[in-house]
């Protein structure tokens, strides 16, 4: 690879297993000084406001844009805090596959590597529930880290 690891990218949804990949690429990046960027998919749904009350297209859509936003930038300042250049990215869908996006917004970045953290499901359980991160390691174009939780 020429010119070393540069761009990590890095899927972000607040979970442990999320931060388990964030903790690794923060270490990584650190030591290569490189340049982070935390991807979240917007793919969950809030909850109502108020139980019972329903939301339109538009302000679900606005919720899940506010909560990955408020999400990215208390991730990105705990990076920039330790001295890694950081950025963000905010894809929000209701629907298709997690990977795809992570996968599109790698290529669309130029991302060298991608670090992501994983529940490392074996056998019946991987089969039946499908892994986001499996189907990244399969189809990326760039290296891709996994850490297991």
């Amino acid at each position: 690879m020429k010119g070393g690891f540069k761009r990590v990218l890095v899927p972000v949804d607040g979970s442990a297993t999320s931060a388990v990949g964030l903790r690794a690429a923060l270490q990584l990046a650190r030591l290569l000084k490189a340049r982070l960027r935390l991807v979240h998919l917007g793919t969950t749904i809030p909850p109502a406001r108020r139980k019972g009350e329903g939301m339109t297209r538009q302000e679900l859509l606005a919720a899940m844009r506010e909560r990955g936003q408020r999400l990215l930038e208390g991730q990105a300042s705990r990076c920039r805090a330790r001295g890694v250049r950081t950025d963000t990215a905010l894809r929000i869908a209701l629907a298709g596959r997690p990977a795809k996006a992570v996968l599109a917004e790698a290529r669309k970045w130029g991302a060298d590597l991608i670090v992501m953290g994983t529940h490392g499901r074996r056998g019946l359980r991987r089969v039946v529930l499908g892994s986001d991160a499996e189907q990244i390691a399969r189809q990326s174009p760039v290296p891709v880290v996994l850490v297991r939780r």
